[in-house]
C-alpha cells in the first residue's frame, strides 16, 4: 500500500469514527496536527481515543501508553509512521 493510500485510509477511518458529518478536506496534510486547535476536522482529546480504538481494532495494533500515544497522533505523517512500523 502506498502512503497516499494510507493517508486516506487512515482519514476515512478518522472520520468515520469520530462520525465527523461536516466538509472536510480531499485529503488532510499530513504534516497537520491531527489534535487540538490546528486540526482540520476540529478534533479534541475524546476523539483521539475514538481514533486509538478505530487503529487499534482495523490493523490489530496496539498504541501503548499516553506518551506513545500522543507521539503517534501528533499528525497523518506520525500514524502512519506507527502503523507501518507495528503493522506484521
Amino acid at each position: 500500500m502506498s502512503r497516499e493510500q494510507l493517508y486516506r485510509e487512515l482519514q476515512d477511518l478518522i472520520i468515520e469514527s469520530c462520525h465527523i458529518q461536516e466538509d472536510y478536506p480531499e485529503l488532510i496534510d499530513p504534516r497537520v496536527s491531527l489534535i487540538g486547535p490546528d486540526s482540520p476536522l476540529g478534533l479534541d482529546s475524546l476523539d483521539a481515543v475514538e481514533i486509538v480504538v478505530a487503529i487499534q481494532r482495523h490493523y490489530d495494533i496496539r498504541i501503548g501508553g499516553e506518551e506513545s500515544g500522543r507521539e503517534a497522533l501528533d499528525t497523518m505523517n506520525s500514524l502512519a509512521d506507527f502503523i507501518e512500523s507495528h503493522r506484521s
